[in-house]
């Protein structure tokens, strides 16, 4: 029946009133936790944080301009431009029998490079059978001319290949120390080398020009080098696997040796790994002994001038100077431009006063790998400081792998009784009383636990006999 007008105005309240009691009745039978849909005003978003900008370290104080210390090079166009090798020094006119390769780590500071290889040319060695492994990781950047002589990992492919005729190998990518060692060794055996030296390039050398053997005549660095190899052939060495001039700065390897203890561990890039290397092969029954060819130096700096090395028609001092020194009692009867002359010992003093500046340094011995920072735009750039800490972060890093392999930190691993099969299996921290006391406490509760189920089992088996007989 339909309403009429005025009682459908009467009841309109009464229908309301009837919709809220409902929705009263629904919300109190709805659980907060159910999600109700409500209808809300939007709210205007909240305006984004601002983004954050990034924050840098202070610029490093600028280091000055490299110089190259070879100016005679610089100007030179042709090996015959270069002074003489002195002729005491002079490498024999025919090459020896044997082949004496040697090899020279680069990855930065072209001065220091450059002043060990003019050493050891001057020094004797055969050019032909110096090589320079440039481990700069800048691929052929440096063959191609394309560093700048302020960039650290610049090298003058062209003076060392073309004036002063040594070689220099590229390695494809920048290699850690372990990596570069194992890389000298692959090379000795690709080339069928039983031996190799390889040297420091922050380790000049120069002969002793007061030496004489037994009052024989006077041998160079090189050739006395050579009799040192020639000595490891004999049949007495036995199982020799390196010899040691002023410990590793100058090094002779015999190549198989490196080889059967599997090469130097690439898990310990740089510090500890020659610990880890060296101890390995004498746990192998190989032997190191030291010997000498000549004075090695330790050095974080070039001398102004590489043509002091050469010496002979030096301008260095007036020739009637040098003359009156040699006559001079208290000159120890040195002779002027010739061997054991003034310059040469003027040289010793350089180099002398140079290995105790860098050994005093407060700052550290290796000041000389970060003395550089130039290069920025050019190939493969690296920030030096941020290069150098990433260094030093990789050789923390070795330090910890050397101590989870050996279990302990210091170097000596034959003393304290580990052997080659004690690699990666022994406790960190073994020689720790607390450590072998946990250990002790630990075999005691084990063989405690393993005699228990020893008695469980023997019983689980006499039950089990007894209810079979039963």
């Amino acid at each position: 029946m339909l309403l009429s007008q005025g009682k459908l105005r009467q009841s309109i309240p009464l229908l309301l009133l009837a919709s809220l009691l409902a929705c009263g009745v629904f919300l109190s039978q709805t659980s907060f936790d159910e999600k109700v849909p409500i209808l809300a005003r939007p709210t205007p978003e909240a305006s984004p944080l601002p983004k954050p900008t990034p924050l840098y370290k202070p610029k490093p104080e600028p280091r000055p301009n490299v110089e190259d210390n070879f100016p005679r090079a610089a100007s030179a166009k042709s090996p015959s431009d270069l002074r003489r090798i002195p002729p005491w020094n002079q490498p024999p006119t025919s090459h020896i029998e044997e082949k004496t390769p040697l090899f020279i780590g680069f990855t930065r500071n072209w001065r220091l490079l450059q002043q060990v290889v003019v050493s050891y040319v001057t020094a004797g060695w055969p050019p032909e059978d110096i090589y320079v492994v440039d481990n700069s990781g800048v691929m052929q950047s440096n063959q191609n001319g394309l560093l700048s002589v302020q960039n650290p990992f610049y090298l003058d492919y062209g003076r060392l290949t073309k004036l002063l005729e040594i070689n220099v190998l590229t390695t494809p990518t920048l290699l850690t120390f372990a990596q570069l060692q194992n890389f000298m060794t692959f090379t000795a055996v690709e080339k069928g080398w039983e031996h190799y030296f390889w040297a420091h390039m922050d380790s000049p050398v120069v002969s002793d020009e007061e030496y004489e053997e037994e009052g024989r005549l006077y041998k160079s660095l090189y050739m006395r080098a050579v009799t040192v190899m020639r000595q490891t052939m004999e049949p007495e060495y036995g199982p020799l696997a390196a010899r040691w001039f002023a410990y590793d700065r100058l090094t002779l390897v015999r190549t198989q040796s490196y080889v059967d203890v599997g090469g130097w561990d690439t898990l310990i890039p740089f510090y500890m790994g020659d610990c880890d290397m060296h101890e390995r092969l004498w746990m192998k029954n190989f032997t190191i002994e030291n010997a000498k060819a000549g004075i090695v130096y330790d050095v974080a700096a070039g001398v102004d001038d590489l043509e002091i090395f050469y010496r002979r028609n030096s301008t260095n001092a007036k020739r009637e100077d040098a003359a009156q020194q040699a006559a001079d009692p208290a000159s120890h009867g040195v002779k002027p431009d010739g061997r054991n002359s003034p310059e040469y010992h003027e040289l010793l003093k350089m180099l002398g006063e140079m290995q105790r500046s860098k050994n005093e340094d407060q700052r550290g011995r290796n000041t000389w790998q970060s003395a550089q920072q130039g290069g920025y735009g050019e190939p493969f750039y690296r920030d030096s400081a941020g290069f150098d800490l990433g260094i030093s972060m990789t050789m923390n890093f070795g330090r910890d792998v050397f101590e989870a392999k050996w279990g302990r930190g210091p170097c000596d691993i034959r003393e304290a009784g580990l052997g080659e099969d004690d690699a990666w299996r022994v406790v960190p921290g073994w020689e720790k009383e607390e450590v072998q006391q946990k250990a002790r406490d630990d075999r005691e509760k084990e063989s405690k636990e393993r005699q228990k189920k020893e008695e469980e089992e023997k019983k689980r088996k006499e039950n089990k006999t007894k209810q079979s007989n039963g």
